[in-house]
């Protein structure tokens, strides 16, 4: 249990997008997991150009029922309720313009805290490489006790419940219970 943070009152999110360019791109899909383990995981309507990574790493598992973007805001608005949640999401810069583009900066500072989180930054804090989560470095999350299995990288869903369950274990690695996992990934390399 996650006792010592400033704030329960955190979304951990994803987004999958068509582009890197910001400025053609647009969401894919979408996964919020609250601290408490509660989730959703949106596909949205985009009949737009993609990029080829997207088009052949995300495309090929989108296979739930498209929601335009009024419907997705509305759903997510009403899966967060009426507080204004702290935003969590690992390198942050894309997820978060997406995020503002699906519902506008004013709208989204009426409904989040204006202030999101980098998970990246948070395990450079605790002296852990960022690096681990690019591509799920099995021997952090095993040492975490972290199991993937039935977990697929590049899901907007699995990649936010993830991301909690690492904030829980560094949390725990925080309170001193288990240095011993932290040491194995500072500064460099990984191991």
């Amino acid at each position: 249990m996650v006792n010592n943070i400033f704030s329960k009152n955190v979304i951990f999110f994803d987004t999958e997008f068509s582009s890197l360019d910001i400025n053609k791109g647009e969401i894919l899909s979408l996964g919020l997991v609250k601290l408490n383990g509660q989730e959703l995981y949106l596909e949205l309507d985009y009949e737009g150009e993609v990029d080829e990574w997207p088009k052949k790493n995300i495309l090929p598992h989108l296979n739930k029922e498209k929601v335009s973007r009024d419907v997705a805001i509305k759903m997510i608005k009403q899966f967060i309720g009426n507080k204004k949640p702290y935003v969590v999401a690992y390198v942050n810069q894309f997820d978060m313009v997406y995020f503002y583009k699906l519902f506008g900066l004013d709208n989204f500072n009426k409904k989040f805290n204006w202030i999101p989180i980098d998970f990246a930054s948070m395990l450079f804090s605790h002296g852990i490489n960022p690096d681990v989560l690019v591509n799920w470095d099995k021997d952090f999350l095993s040492n975490l006790k972290i199991d993937t299995a039935g977990l697929k990288q590049h899901n907007a869903l699995d990649d936010a419940k993830l991301l909690r369950e690492v904030f829980q274990k560094c949390e725990y690695v925080k309170r001193g219970n288990m240095g011993v996992y932290s040491r194995k990934f500072k500064r460099g390399k990984v191991g």
